[in-house]
């Protein structure tokens, strides 16, 4: 029992970090009907600019406390990587809004590739270690319990409640909401369609950022390859709950990080991937549109 106990934490832990990918995928989805696959590079910048901030701070000050380095590290990345999606969705998206649908999707295919040898150069491929930031382990009735685990499990929760209140409570959220139903209708009544996009693309990539700083503060270690696989799985997470459905996101998200867990501990971690995709083809042979999803409603 306490060994399944310490799995369902460690699926919690990693579950928390795709949640918080898989809300980007899903919010962009949710307004424009498109998937941004260079969301999963986007979280991969996140991280590396986590750790240069950390570097920095540890060669610019003798000793910053833990938590005011950790946040600065993520207020930095969600900044950066806020102008970098910001200039993709400008740059890359928004010309092609209009047009066939494959041509977004082969845009947004380059944008990844483009992002992925762009801090290959410049940060080299080798992967790049941090010290442990935040080291202490909490013993309770046997089950290990990191304060990293912690951390991780908290600012997902809240995150999540924040974006909750922006989407259903502010004048933002109900702009999101009604370009999601009619962009054409909603630029009628007002609404700026390019900046509630634009803000869309931002604050995704903000989350993506925390992701990948949270990501750094787990592993210790980041590479410029780390954006597919666990892109990849976020999107399915994004899928699996439900795509343009934050709370089905974040399930989605504790659902694969839980498959992934519970399998490398009583079966084969070289089969762990295989596990969370086979359960995500069951579920949608159901459940089409996921597990919080809406079925598609075509207007005659």
């Amino acid at each position: 029992m306490q060994y399944f106990v310490q799995q369902v934490i460690n699926g919690l832990t990693l579950g928390s970090i795709y949640g918080l990918i898989a809300i980007g995928y899903t919010m962009v989805y949710g307004i424009i009907g498109m998937i941004n696959f260079a969301h999963g590079d986007i979280f991969m910048v996140g991280a590396f600019t986590a750790l240069i901030v950390f570097l920095l701070l540890g060669a610019l000050f003798y000793s910053v406390p833990v938590v005011v380095a950790l946040l600065i590290m993520m207020i930095v990345a969600m900044l950066l990587t806020g102008l970098y999606n910001w200039v993709i969705e400008k740059v890359a998206y928004r010309p092609l809004r209009g047009s066939f649908r494959l041509a977004p999707l082969i845009t947004a295919i380059g944008m990844s590739i483009a992002l992925s040898n762009f801090v290959q150069v410049t940060q080299g491929p080798r992967n790049k270690p941090i010290p442990p930031m935040v080291s202490q382990v909490y013993n309770i009735y046997g089950i290990s319990i990191s304060l990293k685990q912690i951390v991780i499990v908290i600012v997902t929760a809240a995150l999540l409640a924040i974006f909750w209140y922006v989407v259903n409570r502010t004048s933002l959220g109900r702009a999101q909401r009604a370009c999601e139903q009619d962009q054409k209708m909603a630029a009628l009544l007002g609404i700026d369609v390019d900046r509630t996009v634009s803000l869309t693309f931002i604050m995704g990539a903000a989350l993506a950022a925390v992701a990948g700083t949270l990501f750094l503060m787990y592993y210790g270690v980041v590479v410029f390859s780390d954006g597919f696989v666990p892109g990849v799985k976020a999107f399915t997470a994004a899928v699996l709950g439900g795509i343009g459905s934050i709370p089905g996101a974040v399930i989605g998200g504790l659902m694969i990080g839980f498959i992934e867990s519970m399998w490398s501990a009583y079966f084969s971690i070289d089969y762990k991937d295989v596990a969370a995709f086979s359960i995500l083809a069951i579920v949608l042979i159901f459940l089409p549109s996921g597990i919080l999803g809406r079925p598609e409603v075509e207007k005659v």
